[in-house]
């Protein structure tokens, strides 16, 4: 059958390097429309097809989207309570304190994302399949891996889901147990990875390769245990292996230039979202965790929404000795302005910490506030002078303005707007030698384990080589590499954390769940919407 195309809405959408976000919500207007076999004669005619489905990675970085959702709910970041601000509804602690619920929007924006964009890739599949075009093979496959990673990531937070291939069907969809899906996600990974390209370079940048592909599969490996209850150690080294000892990729000296607002040039990214605060706009991480009056730090067209905190016992773990052991120096600890010895971490750029100041030096101010008592109840300790402290005197409903450290991974640009230029990092290569390390480790290869993770360590700057290899240590540093990649709440749930108390819950007025290894709650709740949608679909159990 013919297959009409908006040339239009090829045009707007932008190919290669950068896919625009606003695509996916233009009203389309024909002003003219031709047959598939007609129009796609270039790879250049795919490639603007192929942004469609590119662009709608553009909501993971995003406060509401699935970064938020899996960062929220793990131990590294928080959203307190500030008086009147960031309550919305109970959804920032439902998330932090797994009181998760089917109603929370998050769980129907996260499901949104993650199906809309397998959505994409099954209209364009069907627009490519029946063409006979030698171009059309290749960009099949590459749009099948861009499925699965949106399949992976809907099978890890929510489990049991539908599969969807077939574009033109009309047959409701049903739920699939989660080994289903991981059956059938790995079933697509073996497939296309052979025809997938290899090249590091402007023509593949920010778009599925064999190297992407392979993280998915080494991720789903290196899972396999909490997914379908068998491990698959061997087979995730191997995947890892191959990514580390074939793919184009290799360490950068400095771990910070991985995130620079001019970051394509990183040669330890493997797939990145390329944001554009123009063209490609929806990463928002300076609006989320920055103060208000932080507008005057970088001269931000716009003033911050002072939402997103490290929880300090997080922070911690890179600046106490004891977890953390290297160079001694001043850093940020607690309440207020204490500096005390600790561990100078060479990645604590993760962090904005200490006392804060106007562009032109002058101390930044909050004039809203006033200092307190120690308790930190009612205000600030330090007054109006803004310190941002890795103290957190608690979750609700009175979280300190200033308290917190706040999230420095990427760098916020002087001059900036209310979206960021830099690229979303969604694989790298660090991420590989540390699941090479977890598995060798599992596989009883300790040696080979330790002098992967002091790899990692080394080029991290100021750190002792560990002697020996434990699982807490492995996953301690797993956590300080990885801060704010959207892996922790994985790693958690892997290494039998997620159900253990952390900050702030112990005694505070609203405990965190306790949970055992298995719990329901490493799953999260179907949406309730889509529930009343799709009556085809099951809720997760424990949820009914």
């Amino acid at each position: 059958m013919k297959k009409l195309i908006n040339i239009r809405y090829f045009l707007i959408c932008l190919g290669m390097s950068y896919f625009s976000s606003s695509c996916v919500d233009l009203e389309e207007e024909v002003f003219s429309a031709v047959t598939a076999e007609n129009f796609f004669q270039t790879d250049e005619e795919f490639i603007s097809a192929l942004g469609q489905a590119y662009s709608s990675l553009g909501g993971i970085g995003n406060s509401g989207g699935l970064w938020a959702l899996n960062e929220v709910s793990s131990d590294e970041l928080t959203v307190s309570t500030k008086g009147g601000d960031w309550f919305d509804g109970g959804q920032w602690l439902q998330l932090h304190q797994h009181e998760f619920q089917p109603d929370n929007p998050f769980f129907q924006n996260a499901w949104g994302f993650l199906f809309g964009g397998i959505n994409t890739c099954n209209r364009l599949i069907f627009s490519f399949e029946d063409l006979d075009n030698p171009n059309s093979p290749a960009f099949i496959a590459e749009l099948r891996a861009l499925r699965a990673l949106y399949y992976y990531w809907a099978m890890d937070a929510f489990g049991n889901i539908p599969i969807v291939t077939d574009f033109t069907s009309v047959e409701i969809p049903e739920t699939k147990s989660r080994v289903e899906v991981y059956n059938f996600i790995l079933a697509e990974l073996n497939e296309i990875i052979p025809l997938l390209p290899t090249a590091k370079d402007g023509t593949t940048y920010g778009r599925m390769t064999k190297w992407g592909t392979l993280m998915i599969r080494m991720k789903m490996y290196l899972n396999a245990e909490v997914y379908t209850g068998t491990p698959q150690w061997a087979l995730a080294a191997a995947d890892a292996s191959e990514i580390i000892n074939t793919g184009p990729y290799s360490l950068m000296v400095s771990y910070k230039d991985n995130f620079i607002i001019n970051n394509s040039g990183s040669t330890e990214n493997i797939f990145v979202y390329p944001y554009d605060k123009v063209f490609a706009r929806g990463f928002n991480w300076q609006m989320m965790t920055l103060h208000i009056a932080s507008q005057s730090t970088y001269n931000l067209t716009q003033q911050p929404w002072n939402g997103f905190q490290t929880v300090e016992e997080f922070y911690n773990s890179y600046v106490e000795p004891s977890k953390n052991a290297g160079v001694q120096g001043p850093v940020w600890k607690g309440l207020a302005l204490q500096i005390s010895t600790g561990t100078i971490d060479g990645r604590l750029s993760n962090f904005l910490v200490g006392p804060q100041k106007r562009s032109n030096g002058a101390p930044l101010e909050d004039p809203g506030v006033e200092p307190t008592d120690p308790t930190g109840r009612n205000g600030d300790p330090n007054g109006k002078p803004i310190t941002f402290m890795p103290y957190l005197n608690e979750i609700w409903p009175q979280g300190l303005r200033q308290s917190g450290a706040r999230i420095g991974k990427y760098e916020y640009e002087v001059g900036g707007t209310d979206n960021m230029s830099n690229d979303f990092v969604i694989f790298r290569l660090s991420d590989a030698i540390l699941s090479l390390a977890e598995a060798r480790f599992k596989l009883g290869q300790t040696a080979e384990a330790l002098a992967l993770v002091n790899q990692i360590r080394a080029r991290a700057g100021n750190l002792d080589s560990f002697t020996v290899l434990t699982e807490k240590n492995l996953f301690d540093e797993r956590g300080r590499e990885m801060y704010a990649e959207m892996t922790r709440r994985q790693d958690l749930i892997r290494f039998k954390k997620f159900g253990e108390a952390w900050w702030p819950f112990e005694g505070m007025n609203r405990p965190k769940k306790v949970h055992s290894p298995g719990s329901f709650l490493e799953l999260f709740p179907i949406p309730q919407p889509q529930l009343l949608a799709n009556l085809k679909l099951k809720q997760n159990p424990g949820y009914n």
